[in-house]
Order: C-alpha cells, then structure tokens, then sequence
C-alpha cells in the first residue's frame, strides 16, 4: 500500500513542491481538508479531501474538519504493535506515515490595529495543533513537519534513505514547541494582565560564563537566526561568554554613530576610545590614542566595511574582538596573521533587540531596551552662555558616548574624540575627576557629557577648574539651579536633554 501523507497548511510556501515530489517521486497518497485541498488540486495533483475519507462533512463554518477517529487514528497507531494494526484494518483506517501541518495565523491577526476579538477567536486553531501534537507524540511512527523551512531536509533525507528516528524525534519536538509558543500567544492575548514569555533554543554551549567556574550556554530567540546567531566569523577563536558581552555592548554603542567613520574600542563593556574621522583609519586611529593602555586585549567596533589601511592599524595591537558590518577580502588577509583575533561581520548593527531582561531571585525584571534618546529635540540651553552650531555638534557626540558607559558615567571629549571617560563610580563627582584626570590638560577648552544629573555643584566646579567649555546633562535635579548658577558663575555653557541613560 502507498505511504499515506496528510496536509493541512495555512502558509502554503513550498506546498506544490513539496507535494509534487511525494507523489511523483515517493509515490504516496495525499489527503487534505479546505483551502489545502483546493491549492493542490488546482495543481493538478491527487488529493483525497478528509471530508471523502471520513465520511463526514466540514461543519460549523470550517471548525471541524480534521477532528475524526479515522484521521487520529491514523496517525496516533503505533504500527509496530500487531494490536493497533488489527485496529486500523478492522475500522478502515490508513495509517499516515507524514503530517504536514502549520497554523491559523494568529499572531498576524492581532498584529494588525483594527482586528476585533471576534476576527481574532476565528483564528485559534483547533484542528491543526491537534493533528501536530498526535503526530508529534507518535515520532517514533510518524513524521511531522511544521514549517516550510523543513521541506528540503524532510525531501533529500527521504531521498537518501536517513530518516532516524533521531530526525523524527527533533521534528517532534520543533513541533511540540511550535503549538507551545501558538497558545502562549493566545493565552497572552486573552489574559486581562501584561505577560512577558520568553523561548529560546540553544546556539552552543560555551566553555564557560564570566569565570571559569560558572557554566554558560548561548541561546537564540526566535524561530529563525537573528542578530549575534547570523553574524559571520570570519577568523578567530571560538567566542566566549565575555566576548558575546563585550561585542553586544560594542554594536549597541556604534549604532549611535552610524551616520558618519566611528570607532570605538571599548574593555569589560565600557569604551575606553570612541572617536569619528574622515575616514575609518582616521577614526580608529583616534580612538587608539584616547588611551592606548585599556585597548590592549579590547574590543574595537566600527562603523563602516573593514578596509586595508585600518585592517593594518588594527593588527598593530593585540585585541580579542573587531566588529564590522562588512570586510573587504583584501582587509581579512592582513588580519590572518593575528589569526587568534576573532572577526565579526554584522551586516546589519542597528538591530537590537527590543526588550532587556535581567534575572531576580524568582523572577525576570523586563524593560525596554534603550534606542534612541540621543537627538537634540528637547534640549535646551540653561545658561547665560550660549553654544554655537559647533559647540551643539561636540555635545552631541559626546552624549551619543556617555549612553554607554556604566553609571555613573562621565565624558569629556573634543573634536569627536573621547579624552577622558569615568565610569561605575558611586559617586558622579568621583566619575568628573576620573575623567578629568585622564583628559589632563587636554580637558581645557573641551566638553563633558553626564549620564545622570548634578545633584551638587560640586562636579560642575571642578569642570570648570579644568577648563571645560560645556556640560550636556539630563537635568530633573530639584538642585538643578545650584548647577546652573554654578556654570553661570564660571561662563559654561551647559545643556539639558530631558532625558537619563543610567546603565548598571
């Protein structure tokens, strides 16, 4: 008897392929229910509705198609078992060798604004997650596949004879998860309180977490690879706990500095160099400057393809990371020489993710991710001292900078470069002289950026001890007047965004 295929698929992509090749070159039957049917029928392909081979119509406008002994019993007998085989002969039921089967789409439906509960009750599935969880928990008879993705794999396996029950049992189980995370988007849909639901499947295991005693694994969310799980190695070690870390917080702070040659190098994921050029030599060899000492073993990001000039200055210094949204071939040959450093290409270093989550005892605390928060509407100039388009534009910078580094953070830069970064301290006048120190004499005429507000006067006065020209601070201090006529005092200018970038 021919090997019996059931189809039942809201996204028909690959359907007429794949049924093509089951029944010309696999000789099986197919049998389907509703839209599926006529799409293959259409085809000029075989089909036996389920409505034919139950005996029993579709009802209630299409809820009850699938929902039938001959067509669970089918796929949930165990055909190794003499018993069920009886069964299956004594009430006429084939046994289904293939369930082919994705869902309603209903996280589209309520994606879109003007759908109504009613329009979004419609589009639950019943049938279909049935059919995936019984063919599912009988992988070791039955092979389930529940997205397209999956035909060409399913297709050269069965061609090549190597369908394992170890394939069977991880279709199995793409399936067991694919209806978990269809009614988790309903029971969130439906429930009266926010919920946050989080699945993740396993990249690689890593040698180990941030010390060599803690274990650490690596996971991607999403059905498809995205982010860190697409980027390319083109060389290098393997990337540990750390490296994920410190090159995430690499792509998060030069997607502030996209629109022009940045680079930024940064250690522990704090930036110890961030710096813009002409050209993205010009920009790297700046940042390596503003502090040379904490670059070595760093991470360095930039901004635009890799080219030879800065591949060459690049492999001057020992680093454990570069991050590049492209690589000229050229550039990598003049790497393979540091073959340890590990180069990235991320094509795409604007996309983040949306959500940020941190562990509790007993729970998750989830925020919005920090994006944005870096352009100029909204701020406003609190001093008598006014700043010029120039003195706007080293500000800018400089607050695109200090976003990312720990709290409490400060910066002082001049000509798009940074001279002086404090940063973690537990107190912000403490971070101002870290800073400061670091810049020397460079901090005279230059400017300061701070991640927090100036609850003191303090920080503002040794600003300006030091010479700087302007401070860009959120404000929201209910002292913020004693900062203001403190920098009113010294002839600052200073700046308010309105806006915080804690980060611990």
């Amino acid at each position: 008897m021919k090997p019996l295929a059931l189809l039942s698929v809201s996204d028909k992509t690959g359907l007429i392929e794949l049924a093509q090749t089951l029944v010309g070159e696999f000789g099986f039957d197919l049998m389907s229910s509703g839209g599926t049917a006529q799409a293959l029928q259409r085809a000029g392909l075989p089909v036996t509705k389920v409505s034919d081979y139950t005996g029993f119509p579709e009802i209630l406008g299409g809820r009850v198609k699938t929902l039938h002994p001959r067509i669970h019993g089918g796929i949930l007998a165990r055909t190794e078992l003499e018993e069920d085989r009886q069964q299956l002969a004594h009430h006429q039921i084939r046994a289904i060798e293939l369930v082919v089967v994705n869902l309603y789409p209903f996280q589209a439906t309520i994606a879109r604004p003007e759908v109504t509960p009613e329009e979004a009750i419609e589009q639950i599935d019943i049938g279909g997650p049935t059919l995936l969880r019984g063919a599912a928990k009988n992988h070791a008879s039955v092979s389930v596949l529940c997205d397209p993705g999956q035909y060409p794999t399913y297709l050269e396996d069965r061609r090549q004879g190597t369908i394992t029950p170890e394939k069977r049992r991880a279709w199995a189980q793409a399936a067991f998860a694919h209806t978990a995370a269809y009614d988790t988007a309903i029971a969130a849909y439906l429930s009266p309180e926010p919920t946050f639901n989080l699945k993740a499947s396993l990249v690689q295991t890593l040698r180990y977490g941030e010390n060599p005693h803690q274990g650490a694994a690596w996971y991607q969310t999403g059905a498809a690879p995205t982010g860190w799980a697409r980027a390319t190695k083109l060389q290098g070690k393997e990337l540990s706990y750390n490296n994920l870390v410190d090159l995430e917080a690499a792509r998060e702070l030069i997607a502030d500095l996209l629109d022009t040659p940045a680079a930024a190098i940064l250690k522990h994921t704090n930036p110890c160099g961030v710096a813009c050029g002409s050209t993205l030599e010009e920009a790297y060899q700046r940042a390596l400057r503003a502090d040379p000492v904490s670059a070595f073993g760093g991470v360095v990001a930039l901004s635009r393809p890799l080219d030879v000039a800065t591949a060459q200055a690049l492999a001057q210094i020992f680093l454990e990371c570069i991050l590049v949204p492209g690589c000229d071939p050229a550039a990598q040959e003049v790497l393979q020489a540091k073959s340890r450093v590990r180069l990235m290409v991320l094509s795409d270093l604007a996309s983040g993710p949306d959500k940020g989550i941190k562990a509790v005892a007993g729970g998750l605390l989830v925020q919005d991710s920090n994006i944005g928060g870096v352009e100029p509407q909204g701020w406003q100039v609190v001093t008598k001292a006014q700043p010029t388009p120039a003195d706007l534009g080293e500000l800018g910078f400089a607050w695109r900078v200090v976003k990312h580094v720990k709290s409490n953070a400060i910066v002082v830069t001049r000509s798009q470069c940074t001279l002086g970064i404090g940063a973690g301290q537990m107190n912000r006048v403490g971070s101002v002289a870290l800073a400061l120190q670091q810049a020397g004499l460079q901090a005279n005429g230059a400017y300061l950026a701070s991640d927090g507000f100036f609850p003191f006067s303090d920080s503002v006065q040794l600003a300006a001890q030091a010479g700087i020209r302007a401070i860009i601070q959120p404000g929201g201090s209910l002292r913020d007047q004693e900062s203001i006529e403190a920098a009113d005092k010294e002839g600052l200018i200073m700046v308010t965004t309105g806006v915080r970038h804690f980060w611990h």
